[in-house]
C-alpha cells in the first residue's frame, strides 16, 4: 500500500541561510500576489488566464524588472504561481473560497524544490537549490521517496515539511477492541471504557501572560524596534500554546489508534459550536476538529475508523435505551427514569457511541470467515472482509 506521510522538521540555519530564507518567503508572497492581481486583471478584461501563461509572463519580466529574484531558487516564484492556479481550480469546483492576497507574517512559506531529485536529505541535513546544505534538528524518519520541500516560518523558528511516499504494509490486528469517544469541555476525551483523558488547556494556563504581552505590544510605537521585538515575543508565546496543544493531540490520537480497531466518534458541528461566545475559547483550546481529523487518518492507517453522525448519545440510557427529553449541559450525572440506572453523562455517551460504531462498522455483521451476517448492522457498499486478521479501512459518515 503506497502512502504519503509528511515530516515537519525544525531547521538550524546560519545567519546567511536565515537571510536567504526570509528572501524566499518574501519572494513567494510577492509572486503569489502578482499572479493573483494579474489573474484578476485579465479576467476583468475578458481574457482567460491560466497559471502556465502567468509563469511564462513572470519569467519574461524577471531579468529586467525583478533581477533580485534571480538570486533565489527558481522554484520559489514558480510554485507560488502554481498555487494561484490550484486555488482557482478549487474555487471553480466550488470546494473553497476565492484566493486572497497574502500579508507579511501570516503563514509565511515557500517551496524550495521542483520535484523529487532537486533536493537531497543526508542524515540531519538537507541540500537545497542555491542555498546548499542546511542542518536539521533530526533526520528524516521515513524511508521512501521524498516528494517536495516546503519552508515555513513560525515565530523565530524555521521548519521544513517533507512529504515522503512509502510502502506501508496492510495493518494486521490481533485485537479487535472497539471504543466510543465522547468529546467535552470539562473532560476533553471520555472513552466507553470509563477512561478519561483531559487536555492540558494551554491557552487557559497562559492566558494572563498572553493578555499582558498583548497589552504591552499595543503600547509600542508602530514602526519602532521595540515593537518588532515585542511582536517576536508575542509570536513565540502563541507558538508555544499551539505546540503544547498539538503535542497532546498527536500523542492522544496515536495511542487510541494503536489500542483500538474501531473508533466511534461524534460528527460534531464544530463551526456551529464555535459561534457560542461563552464556549468558543474553551472549545478552541482543546481543538475538537483537529482531534477528529487526526483520529480519522491515523486510525485508517492502523486499522479503520467509523465516524458516526451527531445523535442523542448523552440523552439515551446505555442500559435500557430509554430516552431523556431534557438534559442541560450543567447536568453531569443523571438517573434513568425507566430502569433506574445511574450514569456519568460523558461515559454513558461514549458507550452509546461505541454501540453505534459497532452497528455501522463494515465488519459488525460478519463472522470469522468473512461472510455476511444477519445482525442489525447497516448494509455496506461492499462485502465485509474477514475480521480474523484485518479490519476494513472504510470511513463512514451519515447525515
Amino acid at each position: 500500500m503506497r502512502t504519503v506521510l509528511s515530516h515537519r522538521i525544525e531547521l538550524k540555519p546560519n545567519k546567511i541561510q536565515e537571510a536567504l530564507f526570509r528572501q524566499c518567503v518574501g519572494a513567494a508572497r510577492f509572486s503569489f500576489n502578482w499572479a493573483l492581481a494579474e489573474w484578476q486583471r485579465q479576467f476583468a478584461a475578458g481574457e482567460k488566464p491560466n497559471e502556465a501563461a502567468l509563469r511564462r509572463q513572470f519569467n519574461a519580466i524577471k531579468p529586467t524588472e525583478l533581477p533580485w529574484i534571480l538570486e533565489l531558487p527558481k522554484s520559489v516564484p514558480q510554485q507560488a504561481i502554481k498555487n494561484v492556479g490550484r486555488a482557482y481550480r478549487r474555487f471553480f469546483q466550488k470546494t473553497s473560497k476565492p484566493p486572497r492576497f497574502k500579508k507579511r507574517g501570516g503563514h509565511d512559506s515557500a517551496r524550495l524544490d521542483n520535484g523529487p531529485g532537486t533536493f537531497q536529505c543526508d542524515g540531519s541535513r538537507i541540500r537545497l537549490p542555491k542555498i546548499g546544505w542546511v542542518r536539521m534538528r533530526e533526520p528524516l524518519r521515513f524511508d521512501g521517496n521524498p516528494l517536495s520541500a516546503t519552508l515555513s516560518q513560525e515565530a523565530d523558528r524555521w521548519f521544513m515539511s517533507i512529504p515522503v511516499e512509502i510502502d506501508r504494509p496492510e495493518p494486521v490486528r490481533e485485537s479487535q477492541a472497539t471504543v466510543g469517544i465522547d468529546l467535552g469541555v470539562s473532560t476533553a476525551v471520555t472513552l466507553s471504557t470509563e477512561e478519561k483523558i483531559d487536555s492540558p488547556k494551554p491557552l487557559k494556563k497562559l492566558l494572563q501572560r498572553l493578555q499582558r504581552r498583548s497589552k504591552q505590544h499595543s503600547r509600542k510605537p508602530k514602526g519602532s524596534a521595540n515593537r518588532r521585538k515585542s511582536a517576536r515575543k508575542l509570536a513565540k508565546l502563541h507558538a508555544r500554546i499551539a505546540h503544547i496543544r498539538q503535542d497532546w493531540t498527536h500523542k492522544t490520537t496515536t495511542d487510541l489508534s494503536r489500542r483500538f480497531a474501531v473508533i466511534g466518534i461524534e460528527d460534531l458541528n464544530v463551526r456551529g459550536m464555535m459561534a457560542n461566545d461563552k464556549r468558543s475559547r474553551a472549545l478552541s483550546d482543546i481543538g475538537f476538529y483537529e482531534l477528529r481529523r487526526q483520529l480519522e487518518y491515523k486510525a485508517a492507517l492502523a486499522g479503520g475508523v467509523v465516524v458516526d453522525r451527531w445523535f442523542p448519545s448523552s440523552k439515551t440510557c446505555s442500559g435500557c435505551r430509554g430516552y431523556c427529553e431534557s438534559m442541560p449541559l450543567s447536568v453531569r450525572e443523571w438517573t434513568c427514569a425507566q430502569c433506574g440506572a445511574e450514569h456519568d453523562r460523558d461515559v454513558n455517551a461514549a458507550i452509546n457511541i461505541q454501540r453505534e460504531a459497532l452497528a455501522t462498522a463494515s465488519w459488525a455483521g460478519s463472522n470469522a470467515c468473512g461472510e455476511e451476517g444477519t445482525g442489525r448492522s447497516r448494509k455496506t457498499p461492499v462485502k465485509p472482509a474477514s475480521v480474523k486478521q484485518e479490519v476494513s479501512h472504510t470511513i463512514k459518515r451519515y447525515g
